[in-house]
């Protein structure tokens, strides 16, 4: 198949780019600069430049390209140290969880695309009640904490559009928090691993909420899937152990060679990270891959961070 991949130079993207061309698919990475051409044809992908906020610019790329399927792994995330103002942070990637969506599909729609797949999140967007863990049946969050409320409703929106375009067959994946080669949690450095390092991730309260994650290249291989052979819907993309945060921290920590992690009071949090941090840490829930497995014949390489990602 013909596949465009928006976003192609990201840490999903140089993971799922060369799988794709290995299984004999005709990729073609969209990127936002020429200067990043050689890295897509490195990756074994024709570079198309166009900025996602650009209508025109991504009807051209799009209309150029010809996929079969398009795939939506648009981030604009440089830093994840000022969670305080989570939404500012996430502004730009809401921005393409939105604007850049609806070009995207106005474009596929025009070269009628067979599939559109779309990045979504698994983790703080599930409503903070019942079960510690998710499935895609359950409900989001109807009232999020105040300072991610433009994230939330950013993210429903790239869900909500994605599903409801009859015209193609629409499949929203879920990624659990990434961990891996080209992320902020690695054994070798990143942002979150250096902040863990430094005692500067501590726990909050009871540090009860529950988390995801996912190594990039089991989200990659699950990627290849539902682009293959998924079927319209929502898919959780974690792996098999959710865990509080209480439990996953200090145990990251000691993999990292890091001293345990501080420990602070709710109160003490919020007020020196925020409400956002303190609601991930305190409340949130994890998910289940339970459908991916079963509809997409997935199955992660690893199966747990405790030692992937020290390795």
């Amino acid at each position: 198949m013909k596949i465009l991949v928006a976003g192609a130079t990201g840490a999903i993207g140089k993971q799922l780019v060369p799988k794709l061309v290995a299984r004999g698919h005709d990729v073609v990475g969209m990127t936002r600069s020429e200067s990043k051409g050689d890295l897509v044809r490195a990756l074994g992908a024709s570079p198309v430049v166009a900025d996602a906020l650009d209508a025109d610019a991504v009807a051209r790329a799009v209309t150029t390209a010809e996929p079969h399927v398009i795939v939506h792994q648009l981030t604009a995330l440089s830093s994840l140290s000022d969670l305080r103002h989570f939404d500012r942070t996430f502004a730009l990637t809401n921005r393409l969880r939105t604007e850049g969506t609806d070009h995207l599909l106005s474009a596929g729609r025009a070269v009628g695309i067979e599939r559109f797949v779309a990045q979504s999140y698994a983790g703080w967007t599930f409503a903070r009640e019942g079960t510690p863990v998710k499935t895609e049946d359950d409900p989001l969050d109807a009232r999020p904490a105040d300072a991610m409320r433009e994230t939330h409703d950013a993210i429903r929106y790239v869900e909500e559009t994605v599903l409801g375009a009859d015209w193609t067959t629409g499949i929203v994946l879920r990624y659990g928090g990434f961990y891996g080669p080209g992320t902020s949690l690695n054994g070798s450095g990143g942002e979150t691993a250096e902040m863990i390092r430094k005692r500067k991730f501590p726990i909050v309260g009871g540090g009860a909420g529950v988390w995801s994650f996912v190594h990039v290249a089991d989200a990659a291989d699950a990627t290849v899937e539902a682009i293959e052979h998924g079927e319209r819907g929502i898919y959780n993309i974690v792996d098999d152990e959710p865990a509080p945060v209480a439990e996953w921290l200090p145990a990251i920590a000691e993999k990292l060679g890091a001293k345990p992690p501080y420990r602070v009071p709710r109160l003490v949090g919020r007020l020196l990270a925020g409400e956002a941090p303190t609601v991930m840490m305190t409340e949130v829930r994890g998910a289940s891959n339970e459908k991916a497995k079963r509809v997409l014949g997935w199955q992660p390489k690893h199966p747990t961070w405790r030692e992937a990602i020290a390795a």
